[in-house]
């Protein structure tokens, strides 16, 4: 008699334990578990071109070509401020972008050479174009992102101008050696910026 009193709660217990278990299997939301279809990131953001608001992590759309900003230079001299831009274009060049308002605002691409490797005199020629000396001086700044220098530091620099919004710019980071860029003015309807955050539009 204790024997069958023994396997009757044993069964009773199992059949609750299975009703249990149906119970919370029907009251679980319903998971698909088929992958998700991709997205296009970019769908719902149609950019912009105030590129003032540039940061790492952002994409700049310019030239047939999607350059991703990897970090950026704030520069201040004398009350006056800039900033460059350090993008990557998936080839492993190394282009800058400028942006400062003097008082316009104006958009430079930059791209290194080495056909010089420090300023001269008052006019250079590289390329077959003539440059001249527009400005120098000394500006202090600081990193964000990747950008190849220091947190912060002291930059100098040589800025000479050429015909048809051409550029050519020299810069020497905190006592190192002369960096030389050719630069090409750029027309700020021909890029869109796409802001990495969904905090700015």
């Amino acid at each position: 008699m204790t024997e069958l009193l023994l396997v009757l709660i044993l069964v009773a217990v199992v059949a609750v334990g299975v009703v249990l278990y149906l119970r919370s299997r029907q009251n679980r939301p319903k998971v698909d578990e088929r992958p998700g279809k991709p997205a296009d990131p970019l769908a719902d953001h149609q950019g912009v071109t105030d590129i003032r608001t540039v940061r790492a992590g952002d994409m700049i759309d310019y030239g047939d070509q999607l350059y991703f900003v990897r970090g950026s230079l704030r520069l201040t001299e004398g009350g006056y401020t800039w900033s460059e831009h350090f993008l990557d274009d998936a080839r492993g060049a190394r282009v800058w972008v400028s942006v400062e308002e003097d008082p316009d605002l104006e958009v430079v691409l930059w791209r290194e050479t080495e056909e010089v490797t420090a300023p001269g005199g008052k006019t250079m020629e590289v390329g077959g174009v003539t440059y001249r000396k527009e400005e120098d001086g000394t500006a202090a700044y600081t990193s964000e992102g990747t950008t190849t220098v220091a947190e912060r530091g002291s930059v100098e620099y040589v800025d000479y101008e050429g015909p048809e919004g051409k550029a050519l710019s020299f810069e020497r980071f905190d006592g190192g050696k002369w960096e030389a860029g050719l630069g090409e003015s750029i027309a700020l309807p021909a890029l869109r910026v796409y802001p990495a955050g969904s905090d700015r539009t």
